[in-house]
């Protein structure tokens, strides 16, 4: 994602994030789709570039405080009914990308790259690059539903 600040990249590169960086996704692939998840496009270009990234860091964001974010699907494994029925609603596919804050929230894409907050709770941070800087610069998401389905 070329349109990243340069201090996100900073806090992807410290990540072990590089510009063009390529990781398999086949294992998180088949485990999620055993698992009942719907694993399309947009997430596998998301996972192939950022799949296996932490982010340890907390302190003044934007809008937020900072907190720490993972990119690791398979965190979701057994979420499947919670990330389709928010689906549903947004009348999107929402595919596990991660989670945040320690596990206090999971992290989905959707078929248009836009990146949520899936929680008993569904908010959007953007999309694609919008997203990522949302994350790790502090920005908070936009609130879509305040109450699980």
């Amino acid at each position: 994602m070329s349109e990243l600040s340069q201090e996100t990249q900073e806090v992807l590169l410290s990540a072990g994030w590089k510009a063009g960086r390529r990781v398999d996704t086949s294992e998180w692939r088949t485990r999620l789709a055993n698992d009942g998840f719907i694993i399309h496009e947009a997430a596998e270009r998301f996972l192939s570039e950022f799949g296996g990234l932490s982010v340890p860091h907390g302190g003044n964001g934007i809008s937020r405080a900072r907190e720490a974010f993972e990119f690791d699907p398979l965190l979701a494994l057994g979420e499947d009914d919670r990330f389709s029925e928010w689906g549903e609603l947004v009348g999107k596919v929402i595919a596990p990308i991660g989670e945040l804050a320690q596990g206090r929230y999971f992290l989905g894409i959707d078929e248009d790259g836009t990146i949520y907050l899936v929680a008993d709770w569904l908010a959007q941070f953007g999309v694609g690059a919008n997203g990522v800087e949302s994350l790790a610069l502090g920005v908070a998401p936009e609130v879509l539903y305040n109450s699980y389905p």
